[in-house]
């Protein structure tokens, strides 16, 4: 579709184009479509000098190739762009491009994870939200706070979880004994499907590989080694634990961990026997999850 403004005002509306589609050529479109939209806006309002472009959960674009080259060639002292995903997906942005490589060293930011009272306060503006006709008692908001290790979407969860629970069996008041309830449905695997269809793709049925997994996911990580915060694990400090449950040939189970077609719950680190979690938020509901 071509690229149009509506301006409304107390006589109407009034609509005009400014930019055009190129047949078969996606890039040039872009192209015009975003001058066009600096040039309207910086005519009609502010005289803002350009537009941000975000590029939110970057991870979940399967196939980055080429992404390094389409935002150097499309960026302009008008047009930026900006990455955020998690984990390794930058490495995959800048293969193709040397020259992004050093505009994203410059320019990275690395956000770390909420603080205990910036968890506190997403409870706090949605009991404003509900104009107060939804209450969260503070222990139940601290045990929230707990057990998302500073991920707001797995705070959010789980207090949507309790929203609809109270819901279901008509109260706004989520306390202890309901939150308990709460938790019960969580650890079997009843609330949050995506998680869960994630959680039973990468452990295919095995016991034992939801065990392993269980156990790098509660692994205590050391900073001297690497940066915790990137969730890493090594795999050589489970291997005595697995072998305590009965798990004797933990490499076997490995794979599936790792395979692309399974999730993947792991990346391989450089180091051998390293191993990344693709996603945070999923290593904080495995170590929640109850094992079956």
């Amino acid at each position: 579709m071509d690229l149009k403004l509506v301006k409304w005002g107390a006589k109407g509306s009034d609509s005009q184009k400014y930019s055009s589609v190129v047949p078969n050529d996606t890039i040039q479109s872009f192209r015009n479509f975003v001058s066009g939209a600096v040039e309207a806006n910086n005519r009609l309002w502010a005289k803002r000098d350009g537009i941000l472009v975000l590029l939110d959960e970057f991870d979940v674009i399967g196939t980055k190739f080429g992404m390094g080259s389409l935002i150097k060639s499309l960026t302009s002292p008008t047009v930026k762009f900006g990455v955020c995903g998690i984990g390794q997906d930058i490495g995959a942005l800048i293969k193709d491009h040397k020259s992004v490589a050093r505009l994203i060293e410059q320019g990275a930011i690395h956000v770390k994870t909420m603080n205990p009272d910036e968890t506190r306060q997403i409870f706090a503006t949605a009991e404003e939200l509900f104009k107060k006709k939804v209450k969260f008692e503070s222990g139940v908001v601290d045990h929230i706070v707990e057990l998302s290790e500073g991920f707001p979407y797995f705070a959010q969860l789980i207090g949507k979880a309790s929203v609809q629970h109270g819901n279901e069996i008509g109260t706004n008041t989520i306390d202890g004994k309901i939150f308990d309830e709460v938790l019960q449905k969580i650890r079997e695997g009843k609330s949050f499907p995506s998680l869960e269809q994630q959680y039973q793709l990468a452990i295919g049925r095995s016991a034992e590989r939801a065990m392993l997994l269980a156990l790098l996911a509660e692994q205590k990580s050391e900073a001297t080694l690497y940066d915790e915060e990137l969730g890493r694990v090594v795999l050589q400090r489970t291997r005595a634990a697995a072998q305590g449950l009965g798990i004797e040939y933990m490499d076997q189970l490995m794979p599936r961990l790792v395979e692309e077609r399974y999730g993947p719950a792991l990346v391989k680190g450089e180091q051998r026997g390293i191993y990344e979690f693709a996603d945070p938020v999923f290593r904080a509901y495995v170590k929640f999850r109850k094992l079956d």
